[in-house]
């Protein structure tokens, strides 16, 4: 695992609605980088510059991924992680929920 590498992906939808995992400070980076100008809001701008941080070691890659949620959460794109109907179950059967928070 690199330094700049999400402890789990942030699965979000692009384009024509198709999902894509982000896994690291960069691909976020890349990804705020090619957000059209047109929709950029004060969430794009805190996670860009989060990824800024992070770029540089000044924050740590899961505060850039809690900057990237919010902002997925704040566009509508944020896919909920998808939980297999084995874990779901063992999961209901501990006494949890079913899902795992993003």
């Amino acid at each position: 695992m690199n330094r700049w590498q999400f402890e789990e992906p942030v699965t979000i939808l692009v384009g024509m609605g198709f999902p894509r995992k982000i896994e690291s400070v960069m691909e976020a980076y890349v990804l705020l980088q090619e957000w059209p100008a047109a929709s950029r809001n004060s969430a794009h701008s805190v996670a860009l510059n989060a990824c800024k941080a992070g770029i540089a070691g000044e924050i740590d890659p899961e505060t850039v991924r809690a900057t990237l949620v919010t902002f997925a959460r704040r566009n509508d794109i944020l896919l909920p992680d998808m939980v297999s109907p084995a874990s779901a179950m063992d999961n209901a059967l501990q006494g949890g929920e079913g899902g795992r928070s993003v």
